[in-house]
């Protein structure tokens, strides 16, 4: 067991990163012990990682654990991305301070865009969420990822591409999955074993090009594509305008009779660039939050 200590600049709200981690019911949160399990591959070996909070928003530190030392650099290295540790959260905070999100910025001060924990299960997770309630998608998630993952030091590992490709519809069919959606979930992994969708590139592509590449495969569309592209990559100026979470948080914001169209989603939008992607998770979490006070 190694344990190593990071300072990172703040503000970063571990807490928040938590409440809005813990929606997940995948998720191995902590609360009392600011703790979270981390589930990764590292050269495709299956490692776990913990992250314990030590600091407060403006002087956070964090407490990493893990097993093995042969993957303790690179281990950290993708947790500093996961967490959003490698760059300050200032300049985006400042951004925003004279715009129309100064009060959920404020309200939700140092949270930061955490990432899907590795490629292929980020698109799985995207597929499967499509056109779905959150509280069903993460519980049809919960149940794909338990009836055909695995669990390792007590944090779940989605399936693996191989795994996946081997199943039938009728055993997704069998938790719930459409029959639609089991095509989707099994075709991505036949072309990822297959060789036809290498996600270990995507870092080095332009948004346009990993757009361009996804949208290619059955199933995944504009809207999965670019969640792909913000919580997978974790690319800064994203904004899915189709997505209802968003048309609606813009329509509470601005107290709208309905859903903006968008043509007004452009027109809020333009000045909240070159950090889109932010404006997209304060949108988010000010609708989770409106949720979990119901």
């Amino acid at each position: 067991m190694w344990t190593e200590k990071l300072q990172v600049q703040g503000p970063y709200n571990f807490d928040l990163v938590l409440e809005r981690l813990s929606l997940d019911p995948l998720q191995v949160v902590d609360f009392t012990n600011r703790t979270v399990k981390v589930p990764l591959y590292i050269e495709n070996e299956p490692i776990v990682l913990q992250v314990q909070a030590m600091g407060n928003i403006d002087e956070p530190s964090f407490i990493i654990k893990g097993h093995s030392e042969v993957y303790k650099s690179k281990a950290i290295e993708r947790l500093k991305k996961v967490f959003h540790w490698h760059q300050p959260l200032e300049g985006v905070s400042r951004h925003f301070r004279e715009s129309d999100l100064r009060e959920i910025f404020e309200e939700h001060r140092g949270t930061a865009i955490v990432l899907d924990f590795d490629y292929y299960s980020c698109l799985v997770k995207c597929i499967i969420h499509q056109q779905l309630n959150l509280s069903f998608a993460h519980t049809l998630t919960e149940r794909f990822v338990k009836t055909f993952g695995y669990q390792m030091e007590g944090a779940w590992f989605y399936p693996t591409p191989e795994t996946t490709a081997q199943l039938k519809i009728e055993q997704l069919r069998a938790i719930q999955f459409s029959g639609r959606k089991a095509e989707y979930v099994i075709g991505l992994s036949e072309q990822v074993i297959q060789g036809h969708l290498n996600l270990d590139i995507m870092e080095k592509l332009s948004d346009q090009e990993v757009m361009d590449t996804l949208i290619k495969i059955r199933g995944i569309g504009r809207w999965t594509a670019e969640n792909f592209l913000l919580f997978g990559l974790g690319r800064p100026n994203l904004f899915p305008k189709a997505d209802i979470g968003i048309q609606n948080a813009l329509k509470i914001l601005y107290g709208l009779p309905q859903k903006p169209t968008q043509e007004e989603i452009e027109s809020y939008s333009e000045k909240w660039a070159p950090y889109l992607s932010y404006a997209s998770l304060y949108l988010w979490r000010s609708i989770e939050k409106r949720s979990e006070k119901k």
